[in-house]
């Protein structure tokens, strides 16, 4: 048994408390030592993804207890993927957050970085659908910490939304979660892969409602519409590191769709294979519409950029709501391209707001102008990128997403949607920046000058997220073939089901 699996989970649960008992009266310890649990987090996601590559599915069961009895976790090439997705966001996030002194705003800054990093990496690992809801309000309850660090009425406002919106999808899952178990009788994703296709034609409705409440869920958590309305708010009011942290927060969302609807409705669900597909795929579109007209029609660059992420996530779950392989490879290039673009935009912004002086980020013309030549091209980078231009990964992940529908009966309108809506988000994007860096320096007569320092890291921080999204584009090629064979574990799970159950146990349950 591989107890590296366990790692990602079980370093920040326990630095977390560490933290708190032994250095909450020291900043430096604090930082010293979540920045090093962030870093020793990314080393060992590096060394499972290149594990998960060479070789099958791996099971950790936790005390020795077989699945589908007992809690386990399971790393394959997905997982893998995820975790260490959120680990280099990890690194880059309090890289920041400690060089521009957000964590000096509020108390436990670093002690909640934690505990999220511990809720998501387990959402990503967990093999087991009721884990995938305690993980859950483990990164929701240490996220409400978060997005009301360094305090202020505008943030409790967002931060009391976000509470109720997620305790409201919270009761949801728990309502899905005891459904599905009355029904088949296990939890274990793999075990209910085996089981879901003999449920009793009697139950099967029963089944599809638990199915459809669980969609619900995880379209709150991925701000799909008509449930999207919690996210602007909520990321436009937190401190910019927890938004950037934030960023991979909805792809937890689209994570738990590909994951649950391929491998326990999936194709061979039977009458239940892909109930989900119908449904997702207007969700989607209407989501990404919405999105770039958010972007279009935004009065502040914090809210532009959350309808950017919206946007996003509309693209990302239209190629996921085509269950295919090559629409699943599309999307899983999709999805690590928008947390780089959107981790960088909200952390860029910060940076903005602190040169704009009293405008902060209203697109007005401000007294203080924010024309740094170096935050303008990084804004630009993070524009095209978040908008589909050439040749950055926007528009290659763009293009395989709709490459990928060309199968489709419904090619017509997801390409139309998608050109169309590139072409709104590319004109929103253009106003706002020339609002912010060309009318605002154009102002004459006194303005304001701020006499701040302004450390060079926080700077160097953003600048890595984008970084990654040109790695991303330069590497497209080994990365997509990755992604391939990702998305072919997939459609073919019985690699997993074959890890998780043992092959005497699948042969009997089959």
């Amino acid at each position: 048994m591989n107890h590296w699996i366990a790692v990602p989970i079980v370093l920040p649960a326990m630095m977390a408390p560490f933290i708190v008992l032994a250095m909450r009266h020291d900043l430096l310890l604090q930082r010293v030592f979540s920045l090093a649990a962030s870093v020793a987090l990314l080393a060992v996601a590096i060394g499972l993804t290149l594990h998960a590559a060479a070789g099958g599915p791996q099971l950790y069961e936790l005390g020795n207890w077989p699945a589908p009895f007992g809690i386990v976790l399971v790393l394959d090439r997905l997982s893998a993927l995820m975790v260490l997705l959120t680990a280099i966001l990890a690194v880059v996030v309090a890289i920041y957050a400690i060089t521009s002194n957000w964590d000096k705003r509020g108390r436990h800054f670093h002690a909640l970085f934690q505990f999220q990093l511990m809720g998501i990496n387990g959402a990503f690992l967990t093999g087991d659908v009721f884990n995938l809801f305690v993980f859950f309000e483990v990164l929701l309850i240490a996220s409400y910490g978060l997005m009301l660090h360094g305090g202020g009425a505008q943030r409790m406002k967002a931060g009391v939304q976000y509470v109720v919106v997620n305790l409201g999808g919270s009761t949801l899952f728990l309502i899905a979660v005891g459904t599905i178990y009355g029904i088949t009788g296990t939890l274990n994703m793999a075990d209910l892969a085996v089981k879901v296709p003999l449920v009793p034609a009697g139950d099967q409705a029963l089944l599809r409602v638990g199915a459809l409440l669980l969609l619900v869920v995880f379209a709150v958590k991925a701000a799909l519409v008509p449930i999207h309305f919690w996210l602007p708010g909520t990321y436009a009011n937190a401190p910019a590191p927890v938004a950037a942290l934030f960023a991979v927060m909805t792809k937890v969302g689209a994570y738990s769709i590909i994951r649950v609807y391929t491998l326990v409705f999936g194709g061979q669900a039977g009458e239940d294979a892909w109930l989900a597909a119908d449904w997702l795929l207007p969700a989607a579109l209407a989501t990404l519409v919405l999105g770039s007209l958010g972007v279009l029609g935004a009065k502040g660059l914090s809210r532009l950029i959350c309808f950017s992420v919206i946007a996003s996530m509309g693209t990302l779950l239209t190629a996921v709501s085509l269950f295919t392989p090559a629409a699943t490879t599309a999307a899983l290039f999709y999805l690590i391209h928008s947390t780089f673009a959107g981790a960088a935009l909200f952390l860029i912004n910060d940076l903005i707001m602190e040169r704009r002086g009293s405008a902060g980020d209203r697109l007005i013309t401000a007294p203080q102008p924010a024309n740094s030549g170096l935050l303008a091209g990084l804004f630009f980078l993070a524009a095209i990128g978040m908008a589909g231009m050439p040749p950055l990964t926007g528009f290659l992940g763009k293009l395989m997403v709709m490459d990928s529908a060309r199968s489709s009966e419904s090619m017509a309108t997801i390409w139309t949607v998608i050109l169309v809506t590139s072409l709104v988000t590319i004109v929103g994007f253009a106003r706002a920046g020339s609002m912010v860096f060309w009318k605002s320096a154009a102002i004459p007569g006194p303005q304001e000058h701020h006499n701040v320092s302004r450390p060079a890291f926080p700077i160097v921080a953003a600048g890595a997220m984008l970084a990654g999204m040109v790695a991303l584009a330069v590497f497209a090629g080994p990365i997509t073939g990755y992604l391939e064979a990702t998305a072919a574990g997939l459609y073919d799970p019985s690699a997993y089901l074959q890890a998780v159950l043992g092959p005497a146990v699948l042969a009997a349950g089959q």
